[in-house]
């Protein structure tokens, strides 16, 4: 990060309200509820780590992975265990003296994590409910991973984390750095930042292109399993990663212009987008390294470049987004 935007987010942090904070009682519900949507998840992952096979099938591809799979259910628990942190962050008076860049990363990457699930899940559910859902010869190719209804419990419980963490955020955000998103966009940016949004919008429509393709049944670039294993419910996970790149290159495109336009929905479709790209591109490239297990799907060196453009995606226009900040700051 640089220097401005260390001192930007150093300076944002300093300029929390005096008064003492008060929730309402739709804060309190959306505090209590956003814990307990942890627990489903929490519980899963503390019983495969104390050694239960419980929602694994018998010839799951997980029970050959040994130690690395431990590490990598110990890193996520880790993980959803900082969702509890973050909301007493978002709810509890001494939240507004946390340093700014402390607080951002972590809601950055709860964003970024939980947007596409928040859009592809319930997509999946009503595809299945249409009667659009995967066929015998989809489901055949799927290699054996987890029960169907660990997928319901866990999914659901990310979506109600992503809706409570929202409805806390929002107004934590607003409170503290309300002023930053008030009113027009106003000047472009500089020169060298409509290059990088320039080039994050080259990289984001590539991405997005490359998830359409895949999103209505192409195969070209993936894994042979996992373009045998297509129906509809796979290809709205990948239409809902499509729509996030084109968020985040519309984002970074309207920040780096300016105008009159409020600078709201800019700035939403900028750390939305760019969160989600940068976050799920990241994800998946580091399963097809093989540090973290997923689905050990065998790569090919498209489906690589796809989601590191989907990642470099969300790095171009997230650093649009921390250049617009600044500016603001500064205004």
């Amino acid at each position: 990060m640089s220097t401005r935007a260390v001192r930007m987010t150093n300076e944002m942090s300093t300029t929390q309200p005096s008064a003492a904070r008060s929730l309402g009682t739709g804060q309190r519900i959306l505090r209590t509820t956003a814990v307990a949507a942890t627990l489903p998840y929490l519980t899963l992952k503390a019983a495969w780590l104390a050694g239960s096979r419980i929602g694994i099938p018998a010839d799951s591809i997980l029970l050959k992975a040994g130690t690395a799979l431990t590490v990598a259910n110990a890193i996520t628990v880790a993980m959803d265990a900082c969702v509890i942190v973050l909301v007493l962050v978002l709810t509890r008076p001494w939240g507004m003296r946390v340093p700014g860049r402390l607080l951002a990363v972590p809601v950055f990457v709860a964003t970024g994590l939980l947007t596409p699930i928040v859009l592809g899940y319930p997509a999946q559910l009503l595809v299945k409910a249409l009667g659009m859902g995967a066929d015998e010869a989809a489901m055949a190719a799927r290699e054996p991973f987890l029960d169907s209804w660990v997928f319901a419990v866990v999914y659901t419980g990310f979506i109600i984390q992503a809706i409570a963490l929202a409805g806390l955020f929002v107004p934590y955000a607003r409170q503290r750095w309300g002023r930053l998103w008030q009113g027009a966009l106003g000047q472009r940016l500089p020169s060298p930042t409509g290059v990088v949004a320039g080039a994050a919008a080259l990289a984001g429509l590539a991405a997005g292109a490359v998830q359409v393709y895949w999103a209505f049944g192409g195969s070209a670039g993936l894994p042979a399993e996992r373009a045998a294993a297509y129906s509809a419910e796979t290809g709205v996970v990948s239409a809902a990663h499509a729509i996030c790149a084109f968020a985040a290159v519309a984002g970074a495109l309207m920040l780096a212009r300016g105008g009159s336009r409020p600078a709201r929905w800019p700035l939403a479709l900028a750390w939305i987008g760019s969160a989600a790209a940068l976050t799920w591109g990241a994800w998946t490239l580091i399963a097809v390294l093989g540090v973290n297990l997923g689905e050990g799907e065998p790569s090919t060196t498209a489906f690589f470049l796809a989601y590191a453009d989907q990642m470099i995606t969300g790095l171009l226009a997230g650093a649009v987004l921390v250049r617009c900040l600044y500016s603001r700051r500064e205004g």
